[in-house]
């Protein structure tokens, strides 16, 4: 099947993550079956989800009159057999424990058609060495982020096993619901994004511990520094900026070998200074890239003075 031709999906969880996601199938036009264990777990869904719909309204993403025709895609069910019946695509979204997405697969494998993609939102358990399912061919991890119908960004990664199709198709039916997937070469727990979230947590877990800086002296000082410049330049290239010679300096006092940066170097590619380093800048001077640096960061700076950014939500 083709990504285009999903009419009909099945999302199990109804959670924080999956009532949201369930949403987004939604308002792309597409019938999604919600299931979760009880009834007031779904109904609770269903009124996040329309609360969810209220803030689009109000932020002008959602015409009010889409908002009842979304809500009315989205088909509450308590059991798996009934929610997996002629659907095109399955999504796990429930707790991060292992038990509970082994036992969730081997119904998906049992109830699910033949053929079709069958995804986990796992955001840290390698479900490939986890779940058993007679075709594992056909499994992907599709890792969303809260709030799913805000955030764009989606991880997808195969498993050992997982054809090259499989991951083709996910990340376009992502892209056809207003996603943009990022297609990771093998699956990795944690993926990108909260490998690097989770180093920053144990930071800010050890200075609190210490109380080296309070929560709201750490919430500012990242939101004033790295809240303005990662938008903009994002972590990697972050270093083009620091300088590479300064960046291997540092590491081999630290005893470190980075292949990469110790290649960079060697060849004269230090950075924005050289014009080519872990990106390439395409021969622009260091002053012509500053300068549209600086004035993005002055144009994301006014925005978030504007919008209260500083200030705890």
């Amino acid at each position: 099947m083709k990504p285009q031709n999903v009419r009909r999906v099945a999302v199990i969880g109804a959670g924080v993550m999956g009532h949201s996601i369930a949403q987004v199938f939604a308002h792309a036009g597409i019938e999604v079956n919600l299931t979760d264990l009880k009834e007031e777990l779904l109904a609770q869904a269903m009124q996040r989800t329309k609360g969810n719909l209220k803030t689009l309204v109000d932020a002008g993403r959602v015409r009010a009159d889409e908002a009842s025709e979304i809500v009315g895609r989205i088909h509450p069910f308590t059991e798996i057999r009934s929610a997996t019946r002629d659907v095109d695509f399955a999504l796990e979204t429930v707790v991060e424990v292992a038990d509970v997405k082994k036992r969730v697969f081997q119904q998906l494998d049992e109830t699910c058609p033949e053929g079709i993609v069958l995804a986990s939102n796992t955001s840290s358990l390698d479900i490939f060495n986890i779940i058993e399912v007679k075709d594992p061919s056909r499994l992907a991890a599709a890792h969303w982020f809260a709030p799913p119908h805000v955030i764009p960004l989606v991880e997808i990664a195969p498993g050992p096993e997982t054809t090259p199709e499989v991951i083709e198709f996910t990340a376009a039916l992502m892209e056809r619901i207003g996603k943009r997937p990022l297609v990771m070469k093998q699956f990795v727990p944690g993926y990108i994004v909260n490998r690097i979230q989770n180093a920053i947590a144990t930071a800010v877990l050890e200075m609190l511990a210490n109380g080296w800086a309070t929560p709201e002296e750490i919430d500012l000082a990242v939101k004033m520094t790295l809240g303005v410049r990662l938008p903009i330049v994002g972590v990697a290239q972050t270093l083009d900026f620091t300088g590479l010679k300064l960046i291997h300096d540092i590491t081999s006092g630290l005893g470190m070998t980075i292949p990469l940066i110790e290649d960079k170097v060697r060849k004269g590619h230090l950075g924005v200074s050289t014009s080519k380093g872990i990106y390439d800048y395409g021969g622009r001077s260091e002053e012509e890239i500053l300068r549209d640096r600086d004035s993005r960061y002055l144009k994301l700076l006014d925005h978030l003075e504007r919008t209260g950014a500083f200030k705890p939500v």
